[in-house]
């Protein structure tokens, strides 16, 4: 290795929808950029691999989708190594939020150049995020959603899988705990975001971003489903927090509770169970992205699919 190249561990997930992409192209741009990949067996686990070669390598590089950084995220935090990512997935919403190309190569030519960037986590029940945590609708999709079905349909697996979900979903009650303040509601989905961007194509808050510290909550408590059919412009757009029945604010510290124990969704992985407390890690990572001032604005992923929501009117006990 010639001076001044830096070492990447370069960790690939061959389940992600485009895991079977040929290295051979980004292994050359690497090297032509000064950049050496380390790779791990095809089997290795990724977060013990980032943890045994910390003190070897300079960065990590990992290729697939959300739910492939979201696994990482201990291990690199624990690290100290800065990322870089080379989107695999169905939905790359991380990737999204932070500007970066969404072309495997594309990615692969901006990291020698780029520079790492601050970002915080979310943190529910000891496990970090990078986009949003949720439960309810979002959650039931997550656990029905299957790698093959991403795989085979990419975002339009979302709404095949949401048909099938659709006819269990029930409003339910949640204690919602946040500076000072005790809220009971009934809802079909509470979100809490970190990023941006989440689930192919919605947005979490209109000016949410990955490094402002702080949480974006929002509670869908409609009346009615066919309610959420004039509200999914606005989910995409990241505006629903302005509609009557959708509660949001912003935080840094929350606990939801719920009479049974409800799965918790962070990145598309089902993770943890209610009560969830949740938390924000201002700039605990730092990633290789766009200067912030050209990331996506509001309205850059409008035309993207839309996902549905709905729900029978009667909440559970």
């Amino acid at each position: 290795m010639s001076a001044g190249q830096r070492r990447a561990l370069l960790i690939c997930n061959a389940k992600a929808r485009n895991g079977s992409l040929d290295l051979d192209a980004v292994r050359g741009i690497l090297r032509a950029g000064g950049i050496e990949p380390v790779e791990p067996p095809p089997d290795a686990d990724c977060r013990d691999e980032i943890r045994a070669r910390a003190q070897d390598v300079d960065l990590v590089i990992l290729g697939g989708g959300d739910g492939t950084m979201n696994t990482a995220a201990p291990a690199l935090v624990e690290s100290g190594l800065p990322l870089a990512i080379l989107p695999l997935g169905t939905a790359n919403d991380l990737a999204r939020s932070l500007g970066l190309p969404l072309d495997p190569l594309a990615a692969a030519r901006f990291i020698p150049t780029a520079e790492p960037r601050p970002v915080d986590l979310g943190w529910v029940n000891g496990h970090y995020y990078f986009n949003v945590a949720s439960i309810g609708f979002s959650a039931e999709l997550a656990g029905e959603l299957t790698a093959e079905s991403k795989k085979t349909w990419g975002v339009l697996g979302y709404a095949v899988a949401a048909i099938r979900v659709l006819r269990r979903v029930r409003p339910f009650t949640v204690t919602i705990e946040h500076d000072g303040t005790v809220e009971k509601v009934t809802t079909i989905q509470v979100s809490v975001g970190n990023g941006r961007h989440y689930g192919g194509g919605m947005t979490v808050e209109e000016t949410a971003t990955v490094d402002d510290g702080k949480l974006d909550f929002y509670s869908l408590e409609v009346a009615h489903w066919w309610r959420l059919i004039a509200l999914l412009p606005a989910l995409r757009r990241g505006t629903h927090g302005r509609a009557a029945d959708v509660r949001a604010f912003q935080t840094q510290e929350i606990t939801v509770t719920t009479r049974k124990p409800r799965p918790v969704n962070t990145d598309g992985e089902l993770t943890t169970h209610t009560p969830a407390h949740f938390k924000v890690f201002p700039k605990i990572l730092q990633v290789y992205a766009p200067d912030p001032a050209n990331r996506p604005g509001p309205f850059d992923l409008a035309a993207l699919g839309s996902r549905l929501f709905p729900t029978s009117e009667t909440p559970d006990p």
